[in-house]
């Protein structure tokens, strides 16, 4: 399968490297502003979660800084942030053609209900599990060994059978959301109660090395059920038990297990370079629409 990636961040440069040992072809393509930021290559410090091994490899990558319409890829990833998903779209349209595009990210809800760039059918949705953070050219991340697409029906569209057989083929286990809206917005609310921390306390790493950071985040969690709930989305699983649990106790238990330092979660956490905010902005302007108070969230602003 012949791949573009956007961007050489830090999910896309770790998938691209798992597709490419798949033995697909692998692409990226990068600003031409960035000719001077972007060597051909990139030094990976992964732990690879279908493995369970520590990746140290240094691996060139084909960057290319324009793009024919007339080349033709099977798939184009893209994984931004949720406010550049439009402005991404926008700067492939002209040689899409009819490759599928994966968009890949931490969004409030479905991105492609507010795309209308190219046809609602030609994406498909997922969720990383991949974390971490570039400086210059080293990228220090976790890959895990599972992840998520979304489902447009009860069968799987012939672009959703095919990106699920692209991750299976890499060693991925895939599993299928047939409500990825609800998928999406539980995620989300947990990506904003641990962005909310961060602001208050000025990196991914001051909240994972404290106990009243990580008790917090599980309090910002509580906060917004009522949310979700105003907007009709169920709490998963892991909302509900964060919100109902002893907060300090799960911040205990986080501390030695997942984020102890050394283990590859701390790792991934520590580096992740992400600008925090916009989450946190969203929710609370919309949870403001929907005559909800969120005082934990908005304090953060």
């Amino acid at each position: 399968m012949k791949i573009l990636i956007l961007g050489r961040g830090v999910i896309g440069s770790q998938y691209g490297w798992a597709f490419q040992n798949a033995g697909n072809t692998v692409d990226f393509f990068v600003r031409k502003s960035s000719r001077h930021t972007y060597a051909d290559y990139i030094e990976l410090h992964t732990y690879d979660g279908r493995t369970k091994k520590n990746i140290d490899t240094k691996r060139n990558i084909n960057l290319k800084y324009e793009i024919s319409p007339d080349e033709k890829y099977d798939l184009i990833l893209i994984s931004v942030n949720p406010e550049q998903v439009t402005n991404a779209v926008e700067s492939v349209k002209d040689f899409a053609g009819d490759s599928t595009i994966l968009l890949m990210g931490n969004h409030g809800g479905n991105p492609v209900d507010n795309i209308d760039i190219l046809p609602k059918d030609q994406f498909v949705i997922s969720f990383p599990s991949a974390g971490g953070g570039i400086t210059d050219n080293v990228l220090n991340g976790i890959l895990y060994g599972s992840v998520q697409i979304g489902a447009s029906s009860d069968t799987l569209s012939s672009r959703e059978q095919m990106v699920k057989e692209l991750f299976e083929s890499a060693g991925f286990k895939v599993s299928v959301h047939k409500d990825i809206n609800a998928f999406l917005w539980n995620h989300y609310v947990l990506n904003a109660a641990m962005e909310t921390e961060v602001l208050k306390r000025g990196s991914f790493e001051a909240v994972i090395t404290s106990k009243d950071g990580l008790a917090s985040m599980m309090r910002n969690v509580k906060d917004m059920i009522p949310y979700l709930k105003a907007k009709n989305i169920s709490p998963d699983l892991p909302v509900r038990a964060m919100s109902i649990l002893p907060a300090d106790i799960i911040a205990s238990i986080m501390m030695r297990t997942m984020y102890k330092p050394g283990t590859p979660a701390y790792s991934a956490v520590a580096f992740n370079k992400y600008t925090v905010g916009y989450s946190v902005r969203e929710i609370c302007e919309d949870a403001r629409k929907l005559g909800v108070s969120l005082p934990r969230i908005e304090s953060a602003l």
